[in-house]
């Protein structure tokens, strides 16, 4: 299974979930993805997550999070050792989204989502120290996201296996260059970091 958390105010028709979706498809792979609408409730959120793969029993379980997706990914790679890619990852998203309390508009479809101070608190909860096997983690980070500092993300994740996106913008623009790349980190039996590198 591969499990796509999106991003603050997305959902599944978020640009890259497309991209990987389409993808997945192309390579007659479509049963394996997994990319629900994840409710405004970060304890919900994970708890959405876990019930989805404990109901579908697959035998390896790779976590893709988007920005806040990531801060969720992140925390289920920890508590359940699966391996997780993060594009663009939130690190501290308590602190970035306290400036987004209450009704706040989707992107995708209408509709809108009200964010309450506990949800901050349950972000707090969440959260990961430091991360523990940094092989189980693939990073990708762009410097010019113009929402989340890439260089948080990198002191996050450090030894992580990492692709650094010079300039580019939070939505990663170009993904689809680098979506086999995300699939083979998917399909890799045993995780081990190579040297970092940077994209143009």
């Amino acid at each position: 299974m591969i499990l796509y958390l999106h991003g603050f105010r997305s959902s599944p028709n978020s640009f890259k979930a497309r991209v990987l979706a389409a993808r997945l498809v192309e390579l007659g792979r479509s049963d394996e993805w997994c990319c629900p609408m994840l409710p405004v409730s970060p304890f919900e959120t994970v708890a959405l997550a876990e019930s989805l793969v404990a109901a579908a029993k697959p035998k390896d379980v790779t976590v893709i999070g988007s920005s806040l997706g990531g801060y969720f990914a992140t925390h289920l790679a920890e508590k359940h050792g699966w391996p997780a890619v993060l594009l663009n990852p939130a690190v501290v998203p308590q602190r970035d989204l306290s400036a987004y309390l209450g009704e706040q508009p989707l992107w995708h479809g209408g509709g809108s989502i009200t964010v309450e101070p506990h949800h901050l608190d349950e972000l707090r909860a969440l959260g990961v120290a430091s991360i523990t096997r940094p092989e189980r983690y693939y990073l990708m980070a762009a410097t010019g996201d113009e929402v989340l500092d890439y260089r948080e993300m990198l002191a996050h994740y450090p030894g992580a296996r990492t692709t650094l996106i010079q300039g580019s913008d939070h939505a990663i623009s170009e993904f689809a260059q680098y979506v086999d790349e995300v699939l083979a980190f998917c399909d890799a039996e045993d995780v081990e970091p190579p040297a970092p590198r940077e994209a143009a």
